[in-house]
């Protein structure tokens, strides 16, 4: 199995379309390239076998994946886990859009007026937890 590993500091952004795959290998696990174009298929837009692959193949060359070739099939899977680049993105979004400011971005998100009751609620109980934890 080969495996490219790049550092915090060279930190690659993926796509909209990497995100897409990334998205359907975190939920599905290491998977082949028909699965994850399968997959891309029923939840997003239609895309071709081979536009999958080739993107699957530029993500593995630039850190992104990993890919087990030891069989005839090769089986990818992400390098980071899904956490770990949510975090991240989120994190560059905060610092782009809001001037790092993640209390600008929550005042935002709640005064869309798009917040239903239960997710309301679900967050007074999750600031209500971190409250207790101070």
């Amino acid at each position: 199995m080969k495996e490219n590993k790049i550092s915090s500091a060279d930190k690659i952004e993926p796509t909209k379309s990497e995100l897409e795959i990334l998205q359907v290998l975190w939920k599905y696990g290491p998977s082949n390239v028909r699965l994850v174009n399968n997959k891309l298929n029923e939840s997003t837009r239609k895309v071709q076998y081979t536009s999958t692959l080739k993107l699957m193949q530029i993500m593995h060359a630039k850190g992104m994946l990993k890919r087990d070739d030891t069989s005839m099939t090769h089986i990818y899977s992400p390098i980071e886990p899904e956490n770990k680049t949510k975090n991240y993105l989120l994190e560059r979004f905060i610092n782009s859009m809001y001037n790092g400011s993640a209390s600008s971005l929550v005042m935002q998100l709640l005064g869309s007026k798009k917040t239903s009751k239960k997710e309301l609620k679900l967050i007074k109980e999750l600031l209500k937890d971190i409250g207790n934890d101070l």
